[in-house]
């Protein structure tokens, strides 16, 4: 399996538009973050976690040329803008993109995109998706490979993360329940967020962060949907424990 951070950043990315915050003027290509997503591949499938409005800029640079499935964590913008932007998938692959979420989270986007989602009189350029509800304690399957939702709370909203085999992905989350947390023991690789040091009221902080990697116990974990407050990568690297790391928009990692 491998994971290709797409984007590593919070809900305005860094550069923040019009800041003169020393981040967002930094020339270290790791300061410069695009909002968060992850593309994950195994044998021949090719899953994409959320698709904000850097979507199409994120397919370019990585060299994403297939697209198995979308799976959406939550509603927010900087996680669903970009549904536009399968078109080509839609049009090369001659068949309707898989798109999994949560029933609330596929309501909404049937609002925001409903061109997308029309079945009568539909404009021939719209894409096709066809939908699957997550449900916690449901598992289920994406070829031969088997997806364990991770329910956790971003602030009051529920959001899903995803187990596939040894590797977790959560995102925009403040707390989660113990069931939840017994899904993620064994991983070899969680991913998980840290907004800023500071404490905030709907994502971990720093030490929230690091905290939940203590509880959890992976090999490796790695810190994503990071804002230019957290400050200068190769700083805040230098101040994490050993097996923690910073996520940077590009990387890629092999499990």
């Amino acid at each position: 399996m491998q994971v290709y951070f797409l984007g590593t950043g919070t809900s305005q990315g860094i550069p923040v538009i019009g800041s003169h915050h020393s981040v967002c003027q930094s020339n270290d290509p790791k300061d410069k973050r695009l909002r968060v997503s992850v593309w994950i591949t195994w044998d021949d499938y090719s899953v994409v976690v959320d698709c904000g409005p850097d979507f199409r800029q994120q397919m370019l640079t990585s060299g994403c040329s297939h697209l198995d499935a979308i799976l959406f964590t939550h509603e927010h913008a900087d996680h669903t803008a970009g549904l536009d932007d399968i078109r080509p998938f839609f049009f090369k692959q001659g068949k309707d993109i898989p798109i999994y979420g949560h029933q609330r989270v596929l309501n909404n986007l049937k609002k925001r995109f409903d061109y997308i989602f029309e079945t009568e009189n539909r404009y021939p350029g719209a894409p096709g998706v066809q939908t699957f509800e997550v449900i916690n304690n449901q598992n289920f399957q994406i070829g031969n490979t088997e997806i364990i939702p991770i329910n956790v709370h971003h602030g009051n909203l529920q959001v899903f993360g995803y187990r596939i085999k040894d590797f977790v992905y959560l995102t925009d989350v403040k707390s989660v329940d113990e069931t939840e947390i017994q899904k993620m023991k064994g991983v070899k690789v969680l991913v998980v967020n840290a907004l800023r040091e500071e404490p905030h009221h709907s994502h971990f902080s720093l030490q929230e962060a690091l905290d939940f990697i203590h509880l959890i116990q992976p090999e490796k974990a790695y810190l994503t949907h990071i804002s230019h407050l957290m400050g200068f990568h190769e700083e805040v690297q230098q101040r994490l424990p050993h097996n923690v790391f910073l996520a940077y928009d590009n990387l890629k990692i092999t499990l």
